[in-house]
């Protein structure tokens, strides 16, 4: 079984280190950060777990987690708070932002091993990175399982053959298809569809994706491709 990858936020460097202690000695592997702002600088789509301390510099735990929630790659993973502040507001905030617990400081560590050990079984041993494959060039990214495109968090409403267009590209970019591939490989078993169509679909994805359609580049005489 592949080990589970935990991420500690805390700006308390000693409770960090007591945590990763005892959660590698449950057999995690466990990496620690000191403040938000370091967090969201790192994949975090590869961990299985984030322990977030609410109250953080500039960026607090509750911010952390609205961005984390935000990102399509990172919206499954769950999220443990711990905090010295335990009111029931705060609790309320911390599960409206997706926390799947809210643990209060001082804590016993047989308190938070046995929190984790229910959350990870929860959640079926989440593997973030494994959800779903992902074909991207820097904002823009494909879901291929849940057949979703996205530039930044913003999704984008996409036909079934532009999506196939566009995943044909993203897995080859840089190569040339002429218009009879493409219809190949797109509208397969399909009969008296005219190379015009694969026009068509180009012009309106192009569109659809903004910025990123100065990357599918008509070779004149040849076809398209994405170039990169």
């Amino acid at each position: 079984m592949k080990t589970l990858k935990i991420l500690v936020v805390d700006d308390e460097e000693d409770l960090c280190e007591i945590l990763q202690f005892n959660l590698e000695n449950e057999g995690y592997d466990v990496d620690v950060v000191y403040s938000a702002e370091e967090a969201l600088s790192k994949d975090l789509s590869v961990y299985n777990l984030l322990i977030l301390d609410v109250m953080m510099g500039e960026v607090s735990g509750f911010k952390m987690a609205r961005a984390v929630q935000q990102n399509p790659q990172t919206s499954s993973i769950p999220i443990v708070f711990l905090t010295a502040k335990d009111t029931e507001n705060d609790r309320l905030t911390g599960f409206s932002v997706g926390a799947e617990d809210y643990i209060s400081k001082p804590f016993s560590i047989r308190e938070i091993l046995a929190r984790v050990k229910v959350i990870l079984r929860r959640n079926e041993y989440n593997r973030p990175s494994e959800v779903q494959q992902v074909l991207s060039h820097d904002d823009l990214k494909m879901y291929l399982d849940s057949k979703k495109v996205f530039i930044e968090d913003e999704e984008l409403a996409f036909t079934k053959k532009e999506f196939e267009i566009l995943k044909l590209f993203l897995e080859n970019k840089n190569r040339v298809f002429t218009r009879e591939e493409i219809l190949r490989c797109v509208w397969t078993n399909e009969v008296c569809v005219l190379e015009r169509t694969v026009d068509v679909n180009i012009t309106r994805l192009r569109k659809k994706i903004g910025l990123y359609g100065k990357h599918i580049v008509t070779r004149l005489g040849y076809g398209y491709s994405f170039e990169v």
